[in-house]
């Protein structure tokens, strides 16, 4: 199981923009990046720089009913569906070979939209697994079927994954961790004292009484009451986000044949078997061992019914975008309306588009990618990424909280830092996976299952570094410790983020701050704790970590004190890497907007200074909006922090700001010298 930072973006949406191209330094009659149509003169800068950029645009703007959140991400989100929609629909329509990608993905797609055959078909393949779940005959035969659930995308109190065994960054390892909740977080289940997640908890049970009784289960109301106790069970021995946080105590290599000592009789054999594990690898690395420990009570005391009644819960739940309109609209009912506060269900061409790119994602990318992503604009995004780095490896030589000792390896490992950028340069071969036109649950079941053993394929291999883990069309990036890698898709070079018409200025205050984000990623409390190599190494010294921890500590308290919500603070230690991620990210685009004039003066673009633009920019592709709920839902399992605090926090922290706005003590937005937290 891979460790990933988490990419620039979380929650729930896919962000997708079209490419564009990268201009350079400021000439000519440039516009200013700024977009004053969103702006509300009436907030001054010095007290909230978020509403100074943003305010008229958070004042005018309504939320979409078929949205939960909505901000620049989602508008080119929106557009860029558009555009993926007539990639799909033209393979529906084109006389592409039986077998090849164009084919599958037209048959895919055309299959997800034939809604009457959808209707006809029932519950279909489902019936079959329903069936072999009913005919369990003791708790001895739930291994087996749970490694036959997880190959087909079903939920249960673990799984397993397969990336680089984090102590050894030259081999893949199989992890297991912590699994079966379908409430975002362990909060939704035990905070009895919150109303309102209590209320979610309760919809939550008469949701699943519902499943069940759409899915031919008789006595649904009492085996949801039962189900729902069973996960609460789970969630009391989970471990939280911010636990799961820590590599180091996530990384417990375990040899596979003393895995009975975590559940005492339990199968493994069977499940390692099941699942296509056994006889390739000799160790696993255990997430959460004492959570497994306690899982071995669970299993025992809680009766087969009851585990049978659950595992058709979560294979109806898995399953229900793909069932008849009755599964889906109650799956929207609560997953949208009830926890995410959206009214209406997306449009059906939309969740078919979606299909498509969760099962042949990179098959459509590379149809993506012919129409929408020229060459050049590759090329050039290079040189932007290339700029952020040289920012680092200066600031590097003069951080005040690195020793030498420590700064000699971050600088080696900056220099291994692997940059991919627009697409991979080996594309994924889909020839394994069989699409049946008119069998659409059975080629979302294939479709996991072949995602399943494409990742076992890797097993006994060596490590393929050129692997995404993100198609070129996804607008977002990651950055990867275990690869020493920053990933930025083809689609991340468009306004608001990129403009080839407006000084550059406000091009480092949004696309270079989010570079400068994902390369500081190999530095925060996560990433460094990995080596040059990717390896889990301890690589500072301890007065470095010290240093560096009084730092973070301040930035947990600043965040931890956001209110989205009366009641719902930011959780500082959740959001750490990213609130690091942010400041970081602005204060090296910053810098490197500096390098980048080469002691030029900035221009006065708009009656803006080129200092202002660049903070403006930075705010302005934060603005965004988010349902009561759907914010909860972030706040509760989300590490970045709501879009406000994004556009705000990190810029309080820039002495740059200070000058650019005559920020002085008395202004809302002040904070003193020695509390604002600089980490480069």
């Amino acid at each position: 199981m891979n460790i990933r930072m988490k990419p620039l973006v979380g929650g729930l949406a896919t962000l997708l923009l079209a490419g564009a191209a990268l201009a350079q330094s400021p000439t000519g009659t440039l516009g200013s990046g700024v977009d004053r149509a969103y702006m509300d003169p009436a907030v001054r800068p010095q007290d909230s720089i978020y509403s100074y950029a943003n305010g008229t645009w958070l004042k005018n703007t309504q939320i979409p009913s078929d949205h939960s959140s909505y901000g620049p991400f989602n508008e080119l989100a929106d557009r860029a569906q558009e555009d993926l929609r007539g990639l799909v629909e033209a393979t529906t329509k084109s006389n592409a070979a039986p077998g090849t990608e164009e084919r599958k993905i037209g048959d895919l797609y055309a299959t997800f939209m034939d809604e009457a055959a959808v209707e006809a078909a029932g519950l279909g393949k489902l019936q079959g697994e329903l069936a072999a779940i009913d005919a369990l005959k003791s708790k001895a035969q739930l291994p087996a079927l749970f490694a036959h659930l997880e190959r087909i995308g079903v939920d249960f109190p673990y799984g397993f994954g397969v990336g680089p065994d984090a102590r050894d960054s030259t081999r893949y390892a199989v992890a297991l961790g912590q699994s079966g909740l379908e409430l975002p977080d362990r909060d939704y289940y035990l905070k009895v004292d919150d109303k309102r997640l209590a209320g979610i908890k309760a919809k939550y049970q008469q949701h699943i009484a519902r499943m069940l009784a759409l899915g031919g289960v008789a006595d649904g109301a009492a085996l949801a009451a039962d189900i729902v106790r069973l996960e609460t069970r789970i969630a009391q021995i989970s471990w939280t986000n911010v636990e799961l946080r820590d590599p180091v105590k996530t990384y417990n290599k375990t040899p596979v044949a003393d895995l009975g000592r975590l559940i005492p009789g339990y199968d493994w054999k069977a499940y390692l078997t099941g699942a296509g594990v056994a006889g390739k690898v000799d160790y696993v690395i255990v997430g959460e061992p004492s959570y497994f420990k306690a899982l071995a009570g669970v299993f025992n005391d809680t009766p087969l019914p009851v585990w049978q009644a659950y595992l058709k819960w979560q294979l109806l739940h898995a399953y229900a975008p793909y069932l008849p309109k009755a599964f889906v609209d109650e799956n929207f009912a609560f997953y949208g309306t009830v926890l995410s506060g959206q009214p209406v269900q997306r449009p059906r061409w939309k969740r078919g588009v979606g299909l498509v790119e969760s099962s042949i994602g990179f098959g459509l990318g590379k149809l993506y990618v012919a129409k929408y992503f020229p060459p050049a604009t590759k090329a050039r995004m290079q040189t932007l990424v290339g700029n952020l780095l040289a920012a680092y490896r200066k600031d590097i030589q003069t951080l005040d909280w690195m020793s030498p000792a420590t700064r000699k390896q971050a600088l080696e490992k900056l220099a291994k830092i692997n940059r991919k950028i627009g697409y991979p340069d080996k594309w994924r071969d889909y020839s394994g996976l069989v699409v049946v036109r008119g069998d659409l649950v059975g080629n979302v079941m294939r479709a996991r299952a072949f995602e399943q053993d494409y990742e076992l394929n890797k097993l006994g291999k060596p490590i393929d570094r050129t692997e995404w883990d993100m198609t070129p069309q996804t607008i977002n990036a990651y950055y990867d410790p275990q690869m020493n890698e920053i990933v930025f898709p083809a689609a991340i070079l468009q306004p608001p983020f990129f403009d080839p018409k407006v000084d550059d200025a406000a091009n480092y205050g949004a696309i270079g701050a989010v570079i400068g984000h994902e390369i500081s990623h190999g530095f925060d409390d996560q990433g460094s704790q990995f080596d040059a190599d990717g390896n889990l190494r301890d690589w500072w010294t301890k007065e470095d970590h010290a240093k560096f921890a009084a730092k973070t500590a301040a930035l947990v308290a600043q965040y931890d004190a956001f209110e989205p919500i009366p009641g719902y603070h930011v959780n500082g230690k959740l959001t750490l890497g990213e609130n690091i991620a942010d400041n970081s990210g602005l204060a090296i685009a910053h810098k490197a907007w500096l390098l980048s004039l080469g002691g030029r003066p900035s221009p006065l673009i708009d009656g803006f200074t080129g200092e202002q633009r660049f903070f403006l920019s930075f705010a302005q592709i934060w603005r965004g909006k988010v349902r009561e709920n759907q914010q909860i839902v972030y706040l509760k399992s989300d590490p970045h922090s709501p879009y406000a605090a994004r556009g705000s926090l990190p810029v309080r922290n820039q002495p740059a700001f200070y000058d650019a706005f005559g920020v002085k003590p008395g202004d809302h937005m002040y904070l003193p010298p020695d509390k604002r937290v600089q980490i480069w």
